[in-house]
C-alpha cells in the first residue's frame, strides 16, 4: 500500500473510482474509498471524484427528469402523482420543521434518499438547474462524507476490505429501516398519549 498522494494521482487510479463513484446504487462508496486508499489517493482527491461523479450524474440525469415533468403535466394521472410527490415531500420536511422548498429540507431529502429524489423535489419546488442540483449534491455530498469516514473507520479495525464493504452495505440498508421503525413508533406512541 501506497501512501496517499495528494498531488499528481495516477490516472488510471483516478478513473477506476471515479467508475465506482458513478454505480448508482450499491457499493459504490465504500468499494471507491477503499479502492482510492489503496491506490494511495488523499481524502481531498478522493472527495473530489465523488463530486465530479455527481457533477456528471447532473449532467446525465437532468434532460430525462425535464422530460418526465413535461409528460407529468400532459397527462392528468401523471400530475395527481406529481401533486401526491410533491405532498410527501412537505410531510418528510415537516420532520425537519422547515419548509418544504427551502434548502435545508431539499438538502436532507438529497441526503436520506439520493440526488436524483433531491433534484426532482428541488425541480417541483420551482428551482432551476443549478439552484436543484446544488441542494441534490450538497446533500449526497453529506451522505458521502458519512458513508466514507464510516468506512475508512471501520477498515482500520478489520483490515479486509471486502469485509468491510459488506459490513457498510449492510448497514446502508439496515439502519435507515431501524431508524424509520424508531420514527413511527414513537409516533404512534405521541398519538396514543392523552392531551
Amino acid at each position: 500500500m501506497t501512501e496517499p498522494s495528494l498531488f499528481l494521482p495516477p490516472t488510471p487510479a483516478l478513473l477506476s473510482v471515479l467508475k465506482l463513484f458513478l454505480i448508482p446504487v450499491g457499493g459504490g462508496i465504500p468499494a471507491g474509498v477503499l479502492l482510492a486508499k489503496a491506490k494511495g489517493l488523499a481524502w481531498p482527491v478522493t472527495t473530489l471524484l465523488y463530486l465530479v461523479s455527481d457533477v456528471i450524474l447532473a449532467v446525465a440525469f437532468e434532460p430525462l427528469l425535464r422530460v418526465i415533468a413535461f409528460i407529468c403535466g400532459k397527462i392528468p394521472f401523471l400530475r395527481r402523482v406529481s401533486a401526491a410527490i410533491r405532498a410527501a415531500n412537505a410531510r418528510s420536511a415537516a420532520q425537519f420543521q422547515v419548509n418544504a422548498t427551502g434548502p435545508v429540507s431539499l438538502v436532507m431529502i438529497s441526503f436520506g434518499v439520493d440526488p436524483m429524489t433531491g433534484r426532482a423535489s428541488a425541480l417541483a419546488a420551482g428551482h432551476g438547474f443549478v439552484a436543484g442540483w446544488a441542494f441534490a449534491i450538497a446533500g449526497d455530498m453529506l451522505y458521502f462524507a458519512v458513508i466514507a469516514f464510516s468506512t475508512l473507520r471501520l477498515n482500520k479495525y478489520i483490515k479486509d476490505p471486502d469485509t468491510t464493504m459488506w459490513i457498510i452495505l449492510a448497514l446502508m440498508l439496515v439502519v435507515p429501516m431501524v431508524v424509520r421503525r424508531i420514527r413511527s413508533g414513537r409516533a404512534s406512541y405521541q398519538a396514543q398519549e392523552p392531551a
